[in-house]
């Protein structure tokens, strides 16, 4: 019941950080020293992204790569911005849910641990009342074979008692 439920909060986190990641947009782009630091980082963006697609597509390299007029970087880095926020979300609740799931495997294991060393224990009880039971039988065996069987069952004392006291009659 709990796991559903977790991954219903999860799919639900992530789906309210949109509208959050939405709002720093806006945000983001009025702030005037903020908004020249996601401009530089637009611009560095569009020159990896430009040069990797030239490589991509085997054009040349060394060409100069025109710089985004300031709209189009503002819009850009906004957008990068908007989508490292929602991944970020996404990768916290996945690590989250990871470690949710090792400490319940945690959890389990201790408890198959715990079981097995309880077998352990009643094998060795077991094994014990074997050997007892083993010398026992020893026991009786060495007595068997002193006696004789009806020694060791006391038959010869009690036939032995009948006939003296049916002598004594």
């Amino acid at each position: 019941m709990v796991l559903p439920l977790l991954k219903l909060g999860t799919l639900a986190l992530k789906t309210l950080s949109k509208p959050i990641a939405a709002r720093l947009k806006v945000e983001a782009g009025k702030h005037p020293k903020f908004r020249n630091f996601i401009i530089s980082i637009a611009q560095g963006n569009h020159r990896i992204t430009t040069q990797m697609q030239r490589r991509i597509y085997g054009h040349a390299t060394d060409v100069e790569i025109r710089p985004l007029n300031e709209e189009k970087a503002v819009q850009a880095a906004v957008d990068l911005f908007g989508e490292v926020f929602v991944f970020s979300v996404a990768v916290v609740a996945l690590i989250f849910e990871v470690q949710r799931s090792s400490r319940s495997e945690a959890k389990k294991e201790e408890l198959r641990r715990q079981e097995m060393e309880g077998l352990r224990q009643r094998d060795e009880e077991l094994a014990r009342e074997v050997e007892l039971l083993k010398s026992k039988l020893q026991e009786i065996e060495q007595l068997a074979q002193k006696r004789g069987l009806a020694g060791v069952f006391g038959f010869r004392h009690a036939h032995t008692q009948e006939n003296k006291s049916v002598a004594s009659d």
